[in-house]
């Protein structure tokens, strides 16, 4: 057993990204939820308050009441620090898996400043960017979810967010430091992250794949996931 898993998805995505390994953890015992931030988007910036906030209601459909742990996928990474000083209850541990990592204090872009260009030139009239799928051609998308039916759930998923959800910047509040953290990584993308992670001392692992290996191999992706918390607590 271990404490409740709080999965958080990329709000770049839904939260179908960690529904497979969800299940899995249910059927081993393992408390988990999967928070939904499909609608965070809304309303204007700041929007880091709204991914805190929903994160903090979705842990009452935990059955344990005790410390949880919080997993982030992909830039969900960026928000912990946010999240873990809103949660309603102790962050016994996180994990990043193929994530960003904030700053050590201070604040955190959502995305690298060279990487503006790009989401500038993708922007509609109104300043809302295609779903995240659609950033990309057609067969590196099918390359990372070779299963066209895992595919078709992740794609139809997806919501549409404002080019100023990039454009924000995300506290990295001083309780932060406390918090112990492991590291996960699927792709080479995150070279630098898991790096970094290893500088820090934190327990790292490497299963190779796409970024969304979690959906490709939820089961490996769920045993590795344990082990790595085994390890911080």
């Amino acid at each position: 057993m271990t404490i409740p898993l709080v999965l958080v998805h990329s709000p770049s995505v839904g939260p179908s990204t960690w529904l497979p390994v969800a299940r899995r953890l249910h059927l081993r015992g393992v408390d988990a939820v999967v928070p939904d931030l499909r609608h965070i988007g809304t309303g204007g910036p700041p929007y880091w308050p709204r991914v805190a906030g929903v994160v903090a209601d979705a842990m009452g459909q935990l059955d344990d009441p005790g410390p949880v742990a919080l997993v982030a996928h992909s830039n969900a990474g960026l928000f912990l620090p946010a999240v873990a000083e809103s949660s309603p209850r102790p962050v016994g541990a996180a994990v990043f898996v193929d994530a960003g990592l904030p700053h050590e204090d201070g604040e955190t872009p959502v995305a690298p400043p060279e990487f503006l260009p790009l989401l500038r030139g993708l922007a509609d009239p109104r300043g809302m960017l295609p779903r995240w799928t659609e950033w990309w051609p057609e067969e590196e998308v099918a390359a990372l979810l070779p299963d066209p039916r895992v595919r078709a759930e992740v794609v139809a998923d997806q919501p549409r967010l404002p080019l100023d959800y990039y454009e924000q910047t995300l506290p990295v509040p001083a309780s932060w430091a406390s918090v112990r953290c492991g590291y996960l990584q699927f792709s080479p993308a995150y070279d630098d992250e898991a790096a970094r992670a290893r500088r820090a001392g934190w327990p790292v692992e490497v299963v190779r794949g796409g970024h969304l290996h979690q959906v490709v191999d939820p089961d490996r992706v769920t045993d590795v996931l344990l082990d790595i918390l085994a390890r911080i607590l």
